[in-house]
């Protein structure tokens, strides 16, 4: 019997959210689609959240992925980007969670290194490297959506290991193993 599923890979990010989402059957992965979020266009903050909950939705509707990759925010120097990036991060997961889909994070040196053996390896390798492996016909001109689709790969990829990330099954399950983050 063959297992199937599909995986939802997401770049978080307030100005553009890339997301990618592959079909797998067995040990063979098949491309569906990447496409990206802009967000630039709204002024308000929270209004770029809303629609990140709500394309997140739509992609769950439309898709019925079976389980979400997410790439962790980096940290950087920039305090108020992180409080950004984290916000777009948690609206995302909070959408495949009121699904109950289960969520796997993921660093982005990980995701690097699963897709091109390189943790440092630039945007453009790493899309090179998805081109190749997905055989796409060509990439995009913002590489915000081979990010979201590096994340489905690598998790992919991390199928059956042990645990690669965190990994949310609910939001139990995620106060569970926050307790030190919620007052």
């Amino acid at each position: 019997m063959t297992s199937e599923k599909i995986i939802l890979g997401i770049d978080p990010g307030t100005t553009v959210m890339g997301f990618g989402l592959i079909q797998v059957k067995g040990k063979e992965m098949k491309f569906l689609q990447l496409n990206e979020l802009k967000l630039s266009k709204y002024d308000d903050h929270y209004v770029r959240l809303k629609h990140i909950f709500e394309r997140t939705i739509e992609l769950i509707e439309s898709f019925h992925p079976d389980e979400i990759a997410i790439e962790a925010p980096f940290f950087g120097k920039n305090v108020q980007s992180m409080l950004k990036l984290g916000r777009a991060q948690g609206v995302a997961m909070a959408a495949g969670l009121s699904r109950q889909i289960p969520i796997t994070e993921y660093s982005p040196k990980k995701i690097k290194m699963a897709i091109t053996g390189n943790g440092n390896a630039s945007k453009e390798q790493v899309a090179k490297m998805l081109q190749s492996i997905l055989d796409l016909k060509e990439l995009p001109k913002n590489l915000d959506s081979t990010d979201g689709l590096a994340a489905a790969v690598c998790h992919f990829y991390n199928a059956g290991k042990i645990q690669a990330g965190k990994s949310y099954t609910g939001w139990a399950a995620f106060v569970k193993q926050n307790e030190d983050r919620i007052d």
